[in-house]
């Protein structure tokens, strides 16, 4: 069974929309496009060097889609793109997109149904990479194995979030956690089931 591992970078606040660029998703008006660029070193390279260093396929949204297929296809392999490019893309859409980079795939139908159905299947883990409206799909159908939170040390206050309203409660577990130098948090979280509550009083 494959696993579906949810990588995100997050302001503190919980923004997830555009860290790569200020032109990377100006929709809404988002306007700090490219938070996360000046936060990067050393410590932060090796994390993501170790996550796409295993065998992974891609499980993304459109909007995502379009913004990888417009630059990756094109970089250098010392930018990281050799995996990208080498790895299947699972693509969620409405729509009937064409899907032009190369090993894209579009998942028919409903996509949490889609989903389910790759989680059946041999292969290699599928990382979902920023993908927020997919990703709200995938919690509402308890699809999502791994949480890779990448925590930034900044607060936006608007822009499109991660854990937006109407994400399904549900317990977490830390497994793994490192801080770069330059505070970025960088933890991986499990499903634990629901929520317990209690009271200290």
């Amino acid at each position: 069974m494959r696993k579906v591992i949810v990588q995100t970078f997050l302001t503190l606040d919980g923004v997830m929309q555009a860290p790569g660029g200020p032109d990377e998703d100006t929709s809404g008006g988002f306007a700090h496009g490219g938070w996360s660029v000046n936060y990067w070193d050393d410590r932060m390279g090796e994390v993501m060097g170790a996550a796409m260093g295993v065998p992974f396929d891609l499980l993304l949204g459109r909007r995502t889609y379009d913004i990888f297929a417009a630059y990756w296809p094109n970089a250098s392999e010392e930018e990281g793109a050799k995996p990208l490019n080498d790895a299947t893309k699972y693509v969620a859409s409405r729509s009937n997109p064409r899907l032009e980079w190369e090993r894209s795939v579009l998942i028919d139908g409903d996509a949490a149904e889609g989903v389910a159905a790759l989680k059946q299947q041999d292969g290699p883990e599928l990382q979902v990479h920023g993908s927020g409206n997919l990703i709200q799909t995938l919690l509402r159908s308890n699809l999502v194995d791994e949480f890779r939170l990448w925590v930034f040390p900044v607060v936006i206050g608007s822009g499109r979030r991660l854990f937006a309203e109407g994400t399904v409660p549900t317990g977490l577990r830390l497994a793994d956690s490192t801080t770069s130098t330059t505070g970025v948090v960088m933890g991986t979280y499990l499903p634990a089931g629901e929520i317990h509550l209690g009271s200290f009083a």
